[in-house]
């Protein structure tokens, strides 16, 4: 196919792609058919996506060739296929080229069926898969379900490989582009002339006409593109919040300890319950090192665990405590970790170091955690030369030698 192409693109050949075929059966020998299930959908019912290798461009920072992936989304009825190139991939990545995907398709399908990659399942199981919830929810976004396949079962997406393939021998194979988007280019024009119009093996339908019958029958697209967002785990400190860049955001109360899902984006923060992921809180984002609690969460009295961290600090020394108590005192429950940190200062430099320094904070009206830090952290290093030792002599021992040596008139 891929020489009866470029006969015609660049020699003008008039003949049809069966003589060129004819011709290489001839010089490799043909080989028998071989039979393989297939699966039969309904227009608009079901698309199969993955991954394959595509061609080698130049990479913008490196100035070197470096092989890209070919994401290939092809529709189960028709075998329209979108293929997208991309130097990397990552969570976000994979949703986005769904996302382009169903733009470029005026729709989306109800199915999507994939492989057990990274990207898209984090657990794999036939039954109860764990998806990956950025995924998860672009799907949703656009009212489609994911069917992830039975590891090491690839025929469940035999459309979506012979679309690889297909790209893979016909217009990529061994081509090199200088840019990400020349590639692209060239393989939307094959798309479009050669993909698109050609006779399908075993439908024997054109694939256009079959998409033109397919694409009415798709979902709607939304009106916005999904908000993207980032997510990972926290577990709840004792202040009751979860930190997300440096800032602090408050839980529901009782969940001191309990593991969380956490999303973010630019403006919101979002708080889930790990098991469920039933949304617990939602906050705007907040300043490096600031705490974002709703006023119905905080407590109406200090919380044991608490007054446990005071009673430590007050064992770590006289004057610890003391800075410890006006810390909660003028910060109530933000102060937890301020006095979490007197605590690692006391571990780090030594009590007595610590409460000599925090006495002079208390003299000097700066008892908070910041200032105790940089004090500590600047203070003079203690003198290691030792000034008293059984070895060291007394003074008056030299002077008493050197008073005898000059009445003997001893010229040493």
């Amino acid at each position: 196919m891929a020489i009866w192409q470029d006969l015609v693109t660049d020699h003008e050949f008039d003949a049809r792609y069966s003589s060129v075929k004819r011709f290489v059966a001839k010089l490799r020998g043909a080989h028998g058919p071989t039979g393989h299930p297939i699966i039969v959908t309904e227009p608009g019912e079901e698309a199969q996506v993955d991954y394959g290798t595509g061609p080698m461009v130049r990479h913008p920072e490196t100035g070197k060739y470096r092989r890209t992936r070919l994401f290939v989304m092809t529709l189960g009825y028709s075998r329209k296929s979108v293929r997208l190139l991309t130097f990397k991939s990552s969570s976000r990545i994979w949703a986005e080229l769904h996302e382009r995907s169903f733009r470029r398709l005026g729709g989306a399908p109800r199915v999507v069926v994939l492989d057990n990659l990274r990207e898209g399942v984090l657990k794999a199981d036939i039954y109860d898969p764990t998806l990956n919830p950025l995924y998860r929810d672009v799907l949703a976004h656009y009212g489609a379900v994911p069917l992830p396949c039975r590891v090491r079962h690839p025929n469940r997406k035999g459309k979506v490989e012979s679309g690889i393939g297909h790209a893979q021998k016909t217009p990529l194979k061994g081509l090199r582009f200088e840019t990400l988007g020349e590639a692209q280019a060239y393989l939307d024009q094959w798309e479009e002339r050669w993909a698109d119009t050609r006779i399908h093996g075993t439908t024997k339908r054109q694939v256009a006409q079959m998409f033109a019958q397919e694409k009415p029958t798709l979902l709607p697209l939304p009106a916005e593109p999904f908000r993207y967002y980032e997510f990972g785990e926290r577990t709840v400190h004792l202040d009751n919040c979860v930190e997300v860049a440096a800032a602090y955001y408050g839980a529901p109360p009782g969940m001191i300890g309990r593991l969380v899902a956490v999303q973010w984006d630019a403006t919101h923060v979002r708080i889930l319950d790990h098991n469920t992921g039933e949304l617990l809180r939602e906050h705007l984002r907040q300043q490096r090192g600031r705490h974002r609690i709703e006023p119905r969460d905080r407590p109406k009295r200090t919380p044991a665990k608490v007054h446990t961290l005071i009673a430590r600090a007050c064992r770590a020394g006289e004057h610890i405590g003391l800075v410890c108590k006006e810390i909660l005192e003028r910060d109530g429950e933000l102060g937890v970790r301020r006095i979490l940190g007197m605590l690692s200062l006391a571990k780090t430099y030594g009590a007595k170091v610590t409460d000599d320094a925090c006495a002079e904070a208390l003299q000097l009206g700066v008892p908070n955690y910041r200032f105790l830090r940089r004090y500590l952290e600047r203070r003079p290093p203690p003198l290691t030369i030792r000034q008293v030792d059984p070895l060291i002599r007394e003074l008056t021992h030299y002077r008493d030698l050197i008073d005898q040596r000059t009445e003997q008139g001893d010229p040493t």
